[in-house]
Protein backbone atom coordinates (compact mmCIF):
# COMPACT_ATOMS: atom_id res chain seq x y z
CA UNK A 1 0.00 0.00 0.00
CA UNK A 2 1.38 3.39 -0.82
CA UNK A 3 2.06 6.24 2.29
CA UNK A 4 1.85 9.67 2.65
CA UNK A 5 2.84 10.75 6.26
CA UNK A 6 6.41 11.31 6.35
CA UNK A 7 8.91 10.08 9.05
CA UNK A 8 10.58 12.47 10.98
CA UNK A 9 13.69 12.15 8.97
CA UNK A 10 12.39 13.89 6.12
CA UNK A 11 11.24 16.81 8.26
CA UNK A 12 13.27 20.28 7.01
CA UNK A 13 13.04 23.82 8.34
CA UNK A 14 10.79 26.40 6.34
CA UNK A 15 13.08 28.16 3.71
CA UNK A 16 14.49 31.96 5.06
CA UNK A 17 17.43 33.75 5.31
CA UNK A 18 19.39 36.29 3.94
CA UNK A 19 21.71 34.51 1.63
CA UNK A 20 17.97 32.72 0.22
CA UNK A 21 16.50 35.77 0.06
CA UNK A 22 19.29 37.23 -1.61
CA UNK A 23 19.75 34.15 -4.57
CA UNK A 24 15.88 34.12 -5.04
CA UNK A 25 16.16 37.94 -5.89
CA UNK A 26 19.02 37.56 -8.06
CA UNK A 27 17.66 34.90 -10.01
CA UNK A 28 14.74 36.97 -10.24
CA UNK A 29 16.45 40.07 -11.72
CA UNK A 30 18.10 37.76 -14.50
CA UNK A 31 15.00 36.34 -15.47
CA UNK A 32 16.99 32.50 -14.98
CA UNK A 33 15.21 29.67 -13.39
CA UNK A 34 16.61 27.00 -10.81
CA UNK A 35 15.62 23.32 -10.46
CA UNK A 36 15.64 24.00 -6.90
CA UNK A 37 12.41 25.93 -6.94
CA UNK A 38 10.67 23.89 -10.03
CA UNK A 39 11.26 20.66 -8.25
CA UNK A 40 9.89 21.33 -5.38
CA UNK A 41 13.04 20.23 -4.00
CA UNK A 42 13.41 19.81 -0.40
CA UNK A 43 16.77 20.87 0.33
CA UNK A 44 16.42 24.51 -1.05
CA UNK A 45 17.06 26.40 2.39
CA UNK A 46 19.84 24.86 3.05
CA UNK A 47 21.71 25.14 -0.42
CA UNK A 48 20.22 28.77 -0.95
CA UNK A 49 21.37 30.00 2.54
CA UNK A 50 24.97 28.40 1.80
CA UNK A 51 25.14 30.59 -1.23
CA UNK A 52 24.69 27.12 -4.00
CA UNK A 53 21.68 26.83 -6.43
CA UNK A 54 21.35 24.61 -9.44
CA UNK A 55 20.46 26.32 -12.36
CA UNK A 56 17.80 25.10 -14.66
CA UNK A 57 18.38 26.21 -18.61
CA UNK A 58 16.33 25.93 -21.72
CA UNK A 59 13.29 27.40 -19.82
CA UNK A 60 10.74 26.03 -17.48
CA UNK A 61 8.42 23.95 -19.43
CA UNK A 62 9.22 20.18 -19.94
CA UNK A 63 7.93 17.96 -23.00
CA UNK A 64 7.43 15.24 -21.17
CA UNK A 65 5.89 13.88 -18.28
CA UNK A 66 7.42 11.64 -16.10
CA UNK A 67 5.58 10.03 -12.72
CA UNK A 68 7.86 11.34 -10.08
CA UNK A 69 8.58 15.01 -11.31
CA UNK A 70 7.35 18.58 -10.24
CA UNK A 71 8.36 20.35 -13.38
CA UNK A 72 5.76 22.16 -15.23
CA UNK A 73 4.82 19.93 -18.76
CA UNK A 74 4.05 21.32 -22.09
CA UNK A 75 5.08 22.53 -25.02
CA UNK A 76 8.02 25.09 -24.58
CA UNK A 77 8.05 28.42 -27.17
CA UNK A 78 11.19 29.36 -28.58
CA UNK A 79 14.56 29.52 -27.33
CA UNK A 80 16.33 31.98 -25.13
CA UNK A 81 20.25 32.42 -26.84
CA UNK A 82 20.99 35.11 -24.15
CA UNK A 83 20.51 32.39 -21.19
CA UNK A 84 23.64 30.98 -21.21
CA UNK A 85 25.24 34.87 -20.63
CA UNK A 86 23.18 35.06 -17.75
CA UNK A 87 23.95 31.87 -16.13
CA UNK A 88 27.19 32.65 -16.31
CA UNK A 89 26.92 36.68 -15.27
CA UNK A 90 24.83 35.06 -11.89
CA UNK A 91 27.77 32.50 -11.08
CA UNK A 92 30.39 35.24 -10.96
CA UNK A 93 28.14 37.33 -9.03
CA UNK A 94 27.85 34.65 -6.29
CA UNK A 95 31.48 33.15 -6.36
CA UNK A 96 30.86 30.07 -6.76
CA UNK A 97 33.54 27.48 -6.21
CA UNK A 98 31.44 24.46 -8.14
CA UNK A 99 27.90 25.39 -10.17
CA UNK A 100 25.48 22.71 -11.32
CA UNK A 101 23.67 23.43 -14.46
CA UNK A 102 20.52 21.36 -15.77
CA UNK A 103 17.67 21.36 -17.84
CA UNK A 104 14.33 20.65 -18.69
CA UNK A 105 14.05 17.88 -21.57
CA UNK A 106 13.25 19.75 -24.81
CA UNK A 107 12.26 16.98 -27.39
CA UNK A 108 11.00 19.67 -29.86
CA UNK A 109 14.56 21.09 -30.29
CA UNK A 110 16.37 18.73 -32.94
CA UNK A 111 19.41 18.69 -31.03
CA UNK A 112 17.62 18.46 -27.85
CA UNK A 113 18.96 21.73 -25.95
CA UNK A 114 22.87 20.68 -26.53
CA UNK A 115 24.08 23.20 -28.19
CA UNK A 116 23.00 25.62 -25.25
CA UNK A 117 24.66 23.66 -22.61
CA UNK A 118 27.90 23.38 -24.41
CA UNK A 119 27.49 27.53 -24.78
CA UNK A 120 26.77 27.74 -20.71
CA UNK A 121 29.79 25.99 -20.15
CA UNK A 122 31.69 28.20 -22.21
CA UNK A 123 30.35 31.49 -21.04
CA UNK A 124 30.89 30.40 -17.20
CA UNK A 125 34.68 29.32 -18.12
CA UNK A 126 34.72 32.86 -19.78
CA UNK A 127 33.57 34.52 -16.73
CA UNK A 128 34.58 32.30 -13.76
CA UNK A 129 37.68 30.20 -14.91
CA UNK A 130 37.79 28.98 -11.53
CA UNK A 131 34.94 27.74 -11.03
CA UNK A 132 34.53 23.64 -11.87
CA UNK A 133 31.50 22.63 -13.81
CA UNK A 134 28.91 19.83 -13.53
CA UNK A 135 26.05 19.40 -15.93
CA UNK A 136 22.74 17.18 -15.10
CA UNK A 137 21.24 16.22 -19.13
CA UNK A 138 18.58 14.61 -20.46
CA UNK A 139 19.04 11.81 -22.65
CA UNK A 140 18.64 13.83 -26.13
CA UNK A 141 16.74 10.93 -27.24
CA UNK A 142 19.94 8.76 -27.20
CA UNK A 143 21.53 11.66 -30.20
CA UNK A 144 25.25 10.29 -29.85
CA UNK A 145 26.17 14.26 -32.03
CA UNK A 146 24.19 15.98 -28.93
CA UNK A 147 26.04 14.46 -26.43
CA UNK A 148 29.32 14.94 -27.68
CA UNK A 149 28.70 18.32 -28.11
CA UNK A 150 27.77 18.68 -24.24
CA UNK A 151 30.91 16.21 -23.31
CA UNK A 152 33.46 18.27 -25.80
CA UNK A 153 32.69 21.57 -24.32
CA UNK A 154 34.10 20.05 -21.16
CA UNK A 155 32.21 19.93 -18.08
CA UNK A 156 34.22 18.09 -15.00
CA UNK A 157 31.15 16.16 -14.01
CA UNK A 158 28.61 14.85 -16.72
CA UNK A 159 25.61 13.69 -14.65
CA UNK A 160 22.77 12.14 -16.33
CA UNK A 161 19.93 10.31 -14.25
CA UNK A 162 18.89 6.47 -14.43
CA UNK A 163 16.35 7.42 -11.34
CA UNK A 164 14.55 3.76 -11.13
CA UNK A 165 15.57 0.27 -11.65
CA UNK A 166 14.99 -1.35 -14.46
CA UNK A 167 11.18 -3.06 -14.02
CA UNK A 168 10.35 0.76 -12.89
CA UNK A 169 11.06 3.00 -15.39
CA UNK A 170 9.01 2.80 -18.35
CA UNK A 171 6.23 3.73 -15.65
CA UNK A 172 7.96 5.93 -13.69
CA UNK A 173 9.26 7.98 -16.98
CA UNK A 174 7.48 6.70 -19.91
CA UNK A 175 9.61 9.19 -22.70
CA UNK A 176 12.85 7.86 -21.50
CA UNK A 177 14.58 4.42 -21.76
CA UNK A 178 16.72 2.75 -19.08
CA UNK A 179 19.14 1.10 -21.29
CA UNK A 180 19.67 4.75 -23.49
CA UNK A 181 20.36 6.29 -20.28
CA UNK A 182 23.39 3.22 -19.44
CA UNK A 183 24.35 4.19 -23.16
CA UNK A 184 24.48 8.06 -22.31
CA UNK A 185 26.72 7.25 -19.45
CA UNK A 186 28.86 4.93 -21.59
CA UNK A 187 29.32 7.14 -24.67
CA UNK A 188 30.39 10.28 -22.38
CA UNK A 189 33.21 7.91 -21.12
CA UNK A 190 33.81 6.80 -24.26
CA UNK A 191 34.48 10.25 -25.71
CA UNK A 192 36.43 12.12 -23.31
CA UNK A 193 38.14 9.62 -20.20
CA UNK A 194 38.71 12.08 -18.04
CA UNK A 195 34.99 13.78 -17.60
CA UNK A 196 33.65 12.14 -14.36
CA UNK A 197 30.01 10.67 -14.78
CA UNK A 198 27.52 10.59 -12.35
CA UNK A 199 23.91 9.14 -12.32
CA UNK A 200 21.21 9.19 -9.16
CA UNK A 201 18.66 6.78 -8.24
CA UNK A 202 15.26 7.64 -6.08
CA UNK A 203 13.89 4.95 -4.11
CA UNK A 204 11.06 4.14 -2.84
CA UNK A 205 9.12 3.52 -5.75
CA UNK A 206 8.36 -0.05 -4.93
CA UNK A 207 11.27 -1.26 -5.83
CA UNK A 208 13.21 -4.76 -4.67
CA UNK A 209 16.60 -3.95 -2.75
CA UNK A 210 18.04 -6.23 -5.40
CA UNK A 211 16.83 -4.53 -8.03
CA UNK A 212 18.26 -1.09 -6.31
CA UNK A 213 21.78 -3.25 -6.38
CA UNK A 214 21.38 -4.20 -9.84
CA UNK A 215 20.90 -0.74 -10.89
CA UNK A 216 24.41 0.60 -8.87
CA UNK A 217 25.61 -2.58 -11.23
CA UNK A 218 24.66 -1.45 -14.11
CA UNK A 219 25.79 2.19 -13.64
CA UNK A 220 28.92 1.06 -12.51
CA UNK A 221 29.48 -1.54 -15.92
CA UNK A 222 29.10 1.89 -17.66
CA UNK A 223 32.25 3.22 -15.65
CA UNK A 224 29.99 5.83 -13.98
CA UNK A 225 31.68 7.51 -11.08
CA UNK A 226 29.70 9.11 -8.86
CA UNK A 227 25.89 8.23 -7.35
CA UNK A 228 23.40 9.73 -5.15
CA UNK A 229 20.69 7.74 -4.05
CA UNK A 230 17.75 9.48 -2.32
CA UNK A 231 14.24 8.98 -1.16
CA UNK A 232 11.46 9.54 -3.38
CA UNK A 233 8.77 11.88 -2.46
CA UNK A 234 5.50 12.28 -4.08
CA UNK A 235 5.22 15.97 -5.38
CA UNK A 236 1.23 16.11 -5.83
CA UNK A 237 -1.57 13.16 -5.60
CA UNK A 238 -1.04 13.30 -9.21
CA UNK A 239 2.28 11.67 -8.73
CA UNK A 240 3.48 8.13 -8.79
CA UNK A 241 2.93 7.17 -5.34
CA UNK A 242 5.10 6.21 -2.43
CA UNK A 243 5.46 2.64 -1.45
CA UNK A 244 7.54 3.17 1.00
CA UNK A 245 10.03 5.09 3.05
CA UNK A 246 13.82 4.12 3.36
CA UNK A 247 15.53 4.22 7.03
CA UNK A 248 18.19 6.43 7.45
CA UNK A 249 20.17 3.01 8.15
CA UNK A 250 19.34 2.17 4.65
CA UNK A 251 20.73 4.54 3.22
CA UNK A 252 24.00 4.22 4.58
CA UNK A 253 24.57 0.34 3.69
CA UNK A 254 23.57 1.49 -0.11
CA UNK A 255 26.28 3.84 0.17
CA UNK A 256 28.43 1.21 2.00
CA UNK A 257 27.94 -1.48 -0.95
CA UNK A 258 28.05 1.63 -3.33
CA UNK A 259 31.78 2.04 -1.97
CA UNK A 260 32.56 -1.57 -2.33
CA UNK A 261 31.72 -1.99 -6.11
CA UNK A 262 33.72 0.89 -6.97
CA UNK A 263 32.03 4.26 -7.38
CA UNK A 264 34.90 7.38 -6.66
CA UNK A 265 32.21 9.02 -4.50
CA UNK A 266 28.39 7.68 -3.07
CA UNK A 267 25.74 10.47 -1.68
CA UNK A 268 23.10 8.60 -0.24
CA UNK A 269 20.39 9.55 2.31
CA UNK A 270 16.88 10.26 2.75
CA UNK A 271 16.99 13.94 1.17
CA UNK A 272 19.69 13.61 -0.96
CA UNK A 273 19.02 14.44 -4.66
CA UNK A 274 21.30 14.83 -7.52
CA UNK A 275 22.88 18.36 -6.86
CA UNK A 276 23.04 17.74 -2.90
CA UNK A 277 26.59 18.83 -1.62
CA UNK A 278 27.55 18.28 -5.41
CA UNK A 279 30.20 20.63 -4.45
CA UNK A 280 31.48 18.34 -1.32
CA UNK A 281 31.76 15.36 -4.55
CA UNK A 282 34.14 17.38 -6.35
CA UNK A 283 36.40 18.06 -3.29
CA UNK A 284 36.61 14.90 -1.84
CA UNK A 285 37.05 12.95 -5.42
CA UNK A 286 40.16 15.47 -5.93
CA UNK A 287 41.60 14.90 -2.34
CA UNK A 288 41.06 11.06 -3.01
CA UNK A 289 43.25 12.04 -6.19
CA UNK A 290 40.59 9.90 -8.21
CA UNK A 291 40.29 12.77 -10.81
CA UNK A 292 42.50 15.48 -12.17
CA UNK A 293 40.62 18.47 -12.45
CA UNK A 294 40.91 20.83 -15.57
CA UNK A 295 43.13 23.76 -15.21
CA UNK A 296 42.25 24.54 -18.73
Amino acid sequence: MPVERKPDWLKVRLPQGPNYSDIKGLLRGLELHSVCEEAQCPNIGECFESRTATFLILGRVCTRNCGFCAIETGRPTGLDEEEPERVARAIQRLGLRHVVVTSVTRDDLDDGGAHIFAVTIAKIRAYHPSCTIEVLIPDFQGSGSAIAEVVRARPDILNHNIETVRRLSCSVRPAADYDRSLEVLRLAKDIDQTVLTKSGIMVGLGEAWEEVLQTMLDLRETGCDILTIGQYLRPSKGHVPIERFYPPEEFRELKEEGERIGFSYVESGPLVRSSYHAKAHVESTRLAGNHSFRED
